[in-house]
């Protein structure tokens, strides 16, 4: 069997920075055994699998090289840019199915497509685990958790500098750790691990936004916000705060288009 297969560069204007996703669309859902096996092969953060399910409308799952995730924001960016720039979809939306509910990305000017996601705050944590900061070699001047642990720190330079202990930080109960700071040329920076996703260090973490942004709005009382993930890759994301909702808008490029053979 022949698969389409694209990897696109997320959140990024060009290739070799961003997230980079894999996508594969289908006709018809593979056993998700297989599809766990093709996100293990092909070593990406994400690999994306889609569905049509109408003109505009399709399911839309991710997983992990280890497992199945909930929620992934430059899979699904990677996904409509597949579908608008490779695949000929008209018009300027499309609606994933997913199991986090409907997401929608529109395609913006200056290529730009937003994902609306839901917004996701984070609850302050009173006694975070002690692995958290061990695991950081640095203590966070605030821990809150939703699916994902939540870390503020004082500075952009103390965020760049943290060299985390990923063996330590996979034990902690959460799929992945968000350290964050006010950002010096943009309204805040954020790096994410995931050692317990087989992620040590994600590049660009669109989900990590639908806490990042409700709790940044709400720090700087603004509700549009610029922020940058400075992995050693690096990306770019454009925010909005809109009531339980969030924007989160980036540019994709191709950089791999080819088949899968299984």
């Amino acid at each position: 069997m022949s698969l389409p297969f694209y990897w696109i560069d997320a959140f990024t204007d060009r290739v070799f920075a961003g997230n980079p996703a894999g996508v594969v669309p289908l006709e018809k859902w593979l056993p998700d055994d297989t599809m766990q096996r093709i996100a293990f092969e092909n070593g990406l953060a994400e690999t994306a699998f889609f569905v049509r399910a109408g003109p505009d409308r399709f399911h839309l799952r991710w997983f992990t090289p280890t497992f199945e995730i909930d929620l992934c924001g430059h899979a699904t960016l990677a996904s409509a840019f597949v579908l608008f720039t490779q695949l000929g979809q008209a018009g300027d939306r499309v609606v994933f199915d997913s199991k986090s509910g409907p997401l929608i990305v529109t395609r913006k000017a200056d290529e730009l497509l937003e994902l609306d996601f839901p917004s996701n705050p984070a609850a302050v944590v009173a006694a975070p685990p002690s692995e958290l900061a061990r695991g950081l070699g640095a203590s966070p001047q605030l821990v809150a958790k939703a699916r994902d642990f939540l870390c503020v720190f004082p500075t952009e330079a103390e965020v760049r500098a943290l060299k985390p202990d990923f063996d330590l930080l996979a034990r902690l109960d959460a799929v992945g750790i968000i350290v964050t700071a006010p950002g010096e040329a943009c309204d805040f920076v954020s790096r994410f691990f995931a050692p317990r996703a087989g992620i040590p260090e994600d590049p660009v973490t669109g989900s990590s936004h639908t806490n990042l942004i409700p709790y940044w709005a709400e720090r700087l009382g603004k509700t549009v916000l610029r922020a940058r993930q400075v992995s050693p890759r690096g990306g770019e994301l454009f925010c909005e705060l809109r009531g339980n909702r969030v924007g989160i808008a980036g540019r994709a490029v191709l950089y791999l288009r080819g088949e899968i053979e299984i």
